[in-house]
């Protein structure tokens, strides 16, 4: 119960202040040691454009949010239908062949978002 009350501070957090305004939100350091964008980058900002209904301008500040959602979304569900209707449904995300294509995602996105070449210049924050 303690980290749902927690999720939903934090959620409540990026609703009401813009992370883009206030300096009590973290920012990347690996940005501001290299000047490079890590899959991270913008994902604070994004998350305040969706909760504000901004889908769009959200997933402009960082794309990968969405593999997040889809995540996020995908683990909760199966918990809940395991735990709550007595179900035993495999939870795919545990699988390895998974966490390796998600990886290889996460680095081909972080090398993508830094080619200053259009298309790729889409990518960054």
């Amino acid at each position: 119960m303690t980290v749902i009350a927690a999720f939903l501070g934090m959620l409540s957090l990026y609703f009401f202040y813009n992370p883009s305004l206030y300096d009590f939100f973290p920012k990347c350091m690996f940005h501001q040691i290299t000047g490079l964008h890590c899959p991270g980058c913008g994902s604070q900002r994004a998350i305040h454009k969706i909760l504000q209904g901004n889908i769009l301008e959200g997933l402009k500040h960082n794309l990968s949010i969405f593999l997040l959602i889809l995540v996020v979304t995908y683990e909760i569900t199966v918990y809940g239908l395991n735990h709550f209707f007595n179900t035993n449904h495999t939870n795919l995300l545990h699988k390895s062949i998974v966490t390796k294509l998600i990886l290889i995602f996460v680095i081909a996105y972080w090398i993508l978002r830094n080619i200053d070449i259009y298309p790729f210049t889409i990518l960054a924050p």
